[in-house]
């Protein structure tokens, strides 16, 4: 029954992506922003809610035992980043392999992947550093974690600045469907937009619940702690809607809304929640934390390494991959 009940979530999470990333390019399209935007901003944000709720809910109102629930949104935070950067970039890549080969470009806009991509290096690794810093020291936390919320505005406001130059050099954004709602009868204007991806945030997140529920349920089958659940098991149903709109994107040759689907999730999930972490919980070193955030910082740096050099193609991804790999047998060791 449990295993009927994730697969139902799943394909509830698959429609809503559909509905919602549809909704998503005619709402770019009516405002005649950049493709960039529309990724980075509007549907990582808007994607990224499952999985912000969860830690949130886990540090301000889970369980009865304050431990676990700080090691579940301590897992939370730090597992959505570690799977966008590794896991999901992969199965982005993978998507393709076929229909573009191993040496298959990869082509997204060049400037707003990089001013992502340098957002959140630079925010993560205060995060990485704060790990460090004795909980007693309030005042170093507090002034990290305001750091991080500022970096997150800043990125905002020069995201937003480049999409009328994006524009006008033919990165607009383009629905290819009509809405889903206007195929009923309803008019194709701002009202239905909003109506359907409200519609499709809302499947999402009910989808994302409720897949989330039914792993928690079989985690103690697998012996599996808290804090191991909220980074590997739980960033694995909430980064479904990242993973799948991405995916469908990036099949329909949308190379530029693809990877900011991913990577502005990154830099939303890698400032405002570690601040949130930093301040609320005793965030230290463990092992399993570190090497998360040590991997996501490599992940995302090959990333902008491989960017940097010009020509990002479809295995270069597959380290990306690889290094999931790695930190599962560093995790479970």
């Amino acid at each position: 029954m449990l295993f009927l009940e994730l697969i139902f979530f799943l394909f509830l999470i698959l429609i809503a992506s559909e509905v919602f990333v549809n909704a998503l390019e005619h709402l770019g399209e009516r405002l005649k922003i950049s493709e960039g935007v529309t990724g980075s901003i509007f549907a990582a944000v808007g994607t990224a809610m499952p999985e912000t709720i969860v830690p949130l809910l886990a540090i301000f109102g889970g369980t009865q035992n304050q431990q676990i629930n700080e090691e579940i949104g301590v897992g939370a935070i730090l597992g959505a980043p570690l799977m966008l950067s590794t896991l999901s970039l992969f199965m982005m890549a993978a998507s393709v392999w076929k229909r573009r080969g191993t040496q298959g470009h990869l082509s997204p806009e060049r400037t707003g992947l990089s001013r992502d991509l340098n957002f959140f290096l630079t925010a993560f690794a205060l995060a990485c550093v704060a790990l460090f810093v004795p909980h007693g020291t309030a005042g170093i936390r507090a002034t990290l974690a305001f750091i991080m919320v500022v970096i997150y505005f800043f990125y905002l406001i020069l995201t937003l600045r480049a999409s009328e130059k994006l524009v006008k050099d033919g990165h607009a954004t383009e629905a290819e469907a009509p809405m889903w709602l206007s195929r009923v009868g309803l008019p194709e204007n701002f009202p239905t937009i909003f109506i359907q991806l409200g519609l499709g945030l809302a499947l999402l997140v009910g989808g994302a619940k409720g897949f989330i529920t039914g792993i928690e349920q079989a985690a103690p089958i697998l012996g599996i702690s808290a804090l191991m659940l909220s980074l590997m098991i739980v960033p694995i149903a909430t980064e479904l809607p990242e993973k799948i709109n991405s995916i469908l994107w990036i099949r329909r040759r949308k190379d530029t809304l693809a990877f900011g689907n991913i990577t502005g999730a990154m830099v939303f999930q890698g400032t405002l929640l570690p601040a949130i972490g930093i301040l609320l919980t005793p965030w230290a070193p463990r092992k399993e934390v570190l090497a998360g955030v040590v991997i996501t910082l490599l992940a995302a740096g090959w990333l902008r390494l491989m960017l940097r050099r010009g020509q990002l193609r479809v295995f270069h991804l597959a380290v990306n991959g690889a290094l999931y790999c790695i930190y599962l047998a560093i995790a479970l060791t």
